[in-house]
């Protein structure tokens, strides 16, 4: 069966969305994920969020091994204009990227200003699982007390991140997706310890 891109994608966003606005909890996108019938490097589930999250308003950044091949992809299947790290809306750190790869992408992404905080980069990470284990201790706006997550990734991202939203309204969102197409976010609000 293949992926509707009405119906699928709507479902998707409202998980997205659902993750966005309560930090730390996990939603599971793999009926999506398991529709798509192309042939690709990176998660399926990952696919899922670039029809969602892409098309010809945005611009994009790949961070992989094959960065090329897959944005030729992707700008095909969205019409979404690939550019540079510094200047993309949508930040996609792939699971073959270097290790320390998402510091330096945490590091480099656009801020927004302060009269347009929104103008800022999304990062969605691939990453090896995400769980409710006591690693991170979560606090801020979407959670009642505080939230515990794990966050297994191939390079570290708190102090960046951190270093990133140190100023609000200034900052990035981040959205996490494990192999078996479960995501969770984490906006530049929500504090990580």
């Amino acid at each position: 069966m293949m992926l509707d891109l009405v119906h699928d994608t709507q479902q998707a966003y409202r998980k997205l969305l659902n993750c966005m606005s309560r930090p730390g909890v996990i939603e599971s996108i793999e009926i999506q994920s398991e529709k798509i019938d192309f042939d690709i490097t990176f998660y399926k589930g990952t696919l899922v969020n670039m029809f969602v999250l892409l098309d010809g308003e945005v611009s994009f950044n790949i961070i992989s091994e094959n960065n090329e091949e897959i944005t030729d992809f992707i700008n095909q299947l969205t019409y979404a204009k690939a550019t540079t790290l510094e200047e993309a809306d949508f930040i996609f750190v792939l699971n073959d990227a270097e290790e320390n790869s998402l510091g330096d992408v945490f590091n480099r992404a656009k801020l927004g200003t302060l009269i347009d905080p929104h103008k800022s980069a999304t990062i969605i990470v691939e990453v090896e699982k995400l769980s409710y284990e006591k690693r991170y201790l979560l606090r801020g706006p979407g959670i009642k007390t505080l939230c515990y997550a794990d966050i297994v990734t191939r390079g570290s991202f708190v102090e960046e991140r951190e270093n990133k939203n140190f100023e609000y309204p200034l900052g990035v969102d981040v959205v996490f997706i494990d192999r078996d197409a479960q995501i969770m976010c984490l906006p530049r609000t929500t504090e990580i310890s």
